[in-house]
């Protein structure tokens, strides 16, 4: 965290208004806005909030979708956000508006409900035992036209930002730098300080890293990142979209997990000169550790229906159980090279993944490899889709919740309020998705059987 990013707690005299803003279970903000003469009260106390926003499901539906923790058995009682104030900022995508942060806590007893990202990523850190640094590599779809006009249309006839590949193509890229730019500066203005961008390989498709940090300062990073940037586009008459695979035909956009430990001196874990690549034994358990509980705990990094979608194919999604040195045809890429860059890649995620939870499998992955002292066995050298052996991973969102809370991994790693919730947040989707018809429905069979 630098705190040259931060607001001074006591003086907002610049700002009219302070967003005080929760994560709830899609890795979405939600939360309310209050004048800046409220700010002393709320930031000691927190707001109320309908704990509805942790029960029903990505399209605020309630429908058929019952958890334990809220819902008409319970009256649908309040909880409280409660700012952390050490994440307050300019909110520079707005005029004279600050936005921090908040943990769920529970309304009775003060303790931070067990089910908000926030608390889960929280508990995972803490129960690492090293000091950890994380960055999540987003990928994202640029579309021609705002989102109420895409949703206008249905969304079909997308028209993307490139026409063609460009990978790395810098013409392309000047063709949108007064866009790039200006989010760029949004971006950095917001405490969510840019590392590198580029213009990616699918039609439409961009990325831009971010510097890295300790876990929840990364999840809080990518967060407003994925709200700033679907700001700023439809601003600009765009749509922004995080959806893995938004065309059948088109490339899936990622979200990539970079992991590095450091003990409590402050020495790199995961470097050993004297060993091959450098890779110490820590990294190698690492690796083990989560590629072992991949099955398990896919559900945290494929939450979607859409997320499989990506994974069942091979542009460099990595859908097996490898890891290799510097190979993105592996799930688990080892980077190596000075004792702070040595780290473990885990490139399964896709973009719609919320990155508390996926750090939160990510951390508690590792730590088990490392206690387990587990070995990955031998690394991929080529073509890691030639090897990859895929039985063993969920390809269906259904699948992925069951396996999920079956897990006696998952439960002794997130909890047992944690799995269950979760994985009857992903089964009401699936369920969903079961019994909706599809264009794809029509112009397969309509006219066909």
């Amino acid at each position: 965290m630098n705190a040259t990013d931060r607001l001074d707690p006591t003086d907002l005299a610049d700002y009219d208004t302070v967003i005080i803003a929760g994560i709830d279970m899609y890795g979405r903000l939600f939360g309310k806005r209050i004048p800046v003469r409220r700010w002393k009260e709320i930031a000691s106390d927190g707001l109320h909030v309908c704990t509805s926003v942790y029960a029903w499901d990505v399209a605020q539906e309630l429908g058929t979708l019952k958890v334990d923790y809220a819902g008409d058995h319970t009256g649908w009682h309040d909880f409280r956000l409660v700012p952390d104030v050490g994440t307050l900022r300019r909110a520079a995508w707005l005029d004279a508006t600050a936005i921090v942060l908040a943990d769920s806590v529970d309304e009775h007893s003060d303790a931070l409900v067990p089910i908000a990202p926030r608390t889960i990523l929280r508990t995972a850190v803490d129960q690492l035992g090293h000091r950890s640094f994380v960055a999540t590599e987003l990928e994202f779809h640029l579309y021609k036209g705002t989102p109420a006009q895409l949703r206008a249309s249905g969304y079909h006839d997308l028209e993307p930002t490139t026409d063609v590949h460009c990978d790395y193509n810098i013409a392309e890229g000047d063709l949108y730098e007064e866009f790039f730019a200006s989010l760029r500066t949004v971006l950095d203005a917001s405490g969510v300080p840019v590392e590198v961008a580029q213009v990616e390989y699918g039609p439409g498709q961009w990325e831009i890293n971010l510097e890295y940090a300790a876990p929840v300062e990364m999840a809080d990073r990518h967060t407003l990142f994925k709200h700033i940037v679907r700001h700023v586009a439809a601003t600009n008459g765009f749509t922004a979209t995080f959806m893995p695979r938004p065309l059948t035909d088109g490339m899936g956009s990622s979200c990539h997990i970079h992991v590095s430990l450091r003990d409590k001196d402050d020495i790199p874990l995961f470097y050993d000169k004297e060993a091959e690549h450098t890779v110490s034994a820590s990294l190698r358990n690492a690796v083990a550790g989560i590629l072992n509980l991949i099955p398990d705990l896919m559900l945290t990094y494929a939450p979607t229906v859409n997320s499989m979608r990506r994974i069942l194919t091979a542009d460099f999604a990595g859908n097996g159980l490898t890891w290799g040195y510097d190979n993105r045809t592996t799930t688990c890429r080892i980077i190596t090279g000075s004792p702070t860059t040595n780290r473990v890649e885990l490139r399964l995620p896709g973009a719609d993944a919320n990155p508390y939870l996926a750090l939160a499998a990510a951390l508690g992955s590792v730590r088990y490899g490392i206690e387990e002292h587990l070995d990955p066995g031998p690394p991929v050298s080529g073509d890691g889709y030639a090897t990859a052996d895929v039985s063993k991973l969920p390809t269906t969102l259904g699948d992925a919740a069951a396996a999920f809370r079956s897990s006696s991994a998952a439960r002794a790693l997130l909890g047992d309020a944690v799995v269950e919730h979760y994985s009857s947040v992903a089964d009401h989707e699936w369920s969903t998705f079961l019994r909706t018809v599809s264009d794809w429905d029509r112009s397969r069979y309509l006219d066909s059987i």
